[in-house]
């Protein structure tokens, strides 16, 4: 009887921010080829409504793993949350501050007094743009107003109602803006192109005990983004995404395509670190960020505590 129990499989719970299919195609890629399972590890995903509350998942112990935006887990670390971003999952910038491409707006300074579209009132799409906004001198409720309309769809409307002037989107929201003839312009400056997005997360304690579980999840995982990166396997990852969210999936003419921004995403900016690397220049830029624009009132004592690249060797060994 021992030897069948040691077989049973670790069942790991991830807390998503949103019901993406195809932004979180590694671990589905891993789940549909057989990687956790290699690994003797079940995967079971969960969606919930923005970054704060995959945190708050993580710190309720609902989930073992969650996948949240740095800016919400420095802010969650400054008040006591524990909590170890362990794989940058998404190296470049998944947000945008974008206007319709009819609009007279050419940079973030046009916005002047405008009202700006937000996803969730807690998102990291929220702490990024009001990034861009504090490094040209505009602050939040003196020289702009953020206005929670809800995603993409809901983004079309607050456009087509003229009750928002700009967007705070991530790379769904354009898509899906873009799908429904709203053509659009980017305002976000070159420098803020550069910041890191989602990754993976575990609370400290998590991340001391299951030190083992973390090597297999993370080594299934990498497996499963190298087998997305494949152009030949394209197909194959569009089918297993259906797992995370069917509804992304209904128009293959946009699935394919948002697949496309989704590779660019999570490639690492630098090849010879691997896969899940965190670079400790982006983390200090993003603190920096986050701290000039009041997001958060000093740095943290120790900010190399918020993540770790402890096991990124074992995750990229071939």
């Amino acid at each position: 009887m021992g030897g069948v129990q040691a077989q049973q499989p670790t069942t790991l719970t991830i807390a998503y921010p949103s019901p993406g299919g195809l932004g979180y195609f590694g671990v589905y890629n891993a789940i549909g080829e057989g990687y956790f399972e290699a690994e003797n590890i079940k995967i079971q995903t969960q969606s919930v409504n923005g970054s704060g509350q995959v945190l708050q998942a993580l710190l309720a112990g609902q989930a073992q793993l969650g996948h949240p935006g740095p800016g919400p887990l420095l802010n969650a670390r400054k008040n006591g949350g524990d909590l170890v971003y362990i794989f940058n999952y998404f190296t470049r910038s998944q947000f945008n501050l974008v206007v319709p491409e009819e609009s007279e707006f050419q940079s973030p300074t046009d916005l002047k007094g405008k009202v700006i579209g937000v996803g969730t009132s807690d998102g990291a799409e929220v702490a990024f743009v009001r990034s861009i906004f504090d490094s040209v001198g505009m602050k939040e409720g003196d020289d702009y107003t953020f206005i929670t309309v809800g995603e993409g769809g809901m983004a079309v409307a607050g456009f087509m109602q003229k009750s928002i002037d700009a967007y705070a989107s991530d790379t769904a929201g354009v898509a899906t803006l873009n799908l429904r003839g709203v053509k659009l312009r980017t305002l976000t400056p070159p420098e803020f192109q550069s910041y890191f997005g989602n990754g993976y997360v575990v609370t400290r304690e998590y991340l001391e005990e299951n030190k083992d579980t973390l090597e297999r999840f993370g080594r299934a995982l990498v497996k499963g983004i190298k087998f997305g990166l494949d152009p030949a396997n394209k197909d194959k990852t569009l089918e297993h995404a259906k797992m995370g969210n069917p509804q992304q999936l209904e128009d293959m003419k946009y699935a394919d395509a948002l697949m496309d921004v989704y590779y660019s995403l999570t490639t690492p900016l630098n090849a010879e670190k691997g896969f899940g690397y965190n670079n400790p220049a982006a983390w200090d830029k993003w603190q920096a960020t986050l701290v000039s624009s009041g997001d958060m009132d000093k740095p943290l004592p120790d900010l190399t505590q918020a993540y770790s690249n402890e096991f990124i060797e074992v995750w990229n060994a071939e």
